[in-house]
C-alpha cells in the first residue's frame, strides 16, 4: 500500500493532489494512508508531497539557464501554483533563495 502511494506520489507530483488521491492510488482510505506515512515514513503524506516537489525544484533550479528559465516557471512545473509559498518552502528547505540558486547554475 505504502510503496503504491510512493510510486504515485513520484508520478504525479507535478499535478494537484490531494491526499484523497493518493489513498485512491493505494486503495486504502485516507485515513490509512495518513497513518502509515506516518507510522512509516514519520510524516504526512502531502508534507511528502511537498519535500518531492521541493526536491525536483531544487535539481530544476540548479540545472537551468537563467537567461531562459524562471524560478516561477520551474516552481509551477514542479506542481507550485503559489510563487511566494514557494519561494519560502525552498528557503526553508535549502537555506537559501531559489532565484539564488538559478543564478548560481
Amino acid at each position: 500500500m505504502l510503496r503504491q502511494a510512493l510510486e504515485f506520489i513520484h508520478d504525479n507530483a507535478h499535478y494537484e493532489i490531494t491526499v484523497h488521491d493518493i489513498a485512491a492510488a493505494a486503495d486504502v482510505t485516507p485515513r490509512a494512508i495518513q497513518y502509515a506515512f506516518r507510522e512509516h515514513m514519520k510524516t504526512t503524506p502531502l508534507e511528502y508531497l511537498r519535500r518531492v516537489r521541493l526536491e525536483r525544484a531544487h535539481r530544476e533550479l540548479k540545472s537551468a539557464d537563467p537567461a531562459h528559465d524562471t524560478v516561477t516557471s520551474i516552481a509551477g512545473r514542479c506542481g507550485f501554483s503559489h510563487p511566494g509559498r514557494f519561494s519560502s518552502a525552498y528557503k526553508e528547505a535549502f537555506g537559501t533563495e531559489p532565484s539564488r540558486t538559478l543564478r548560481s547554475s
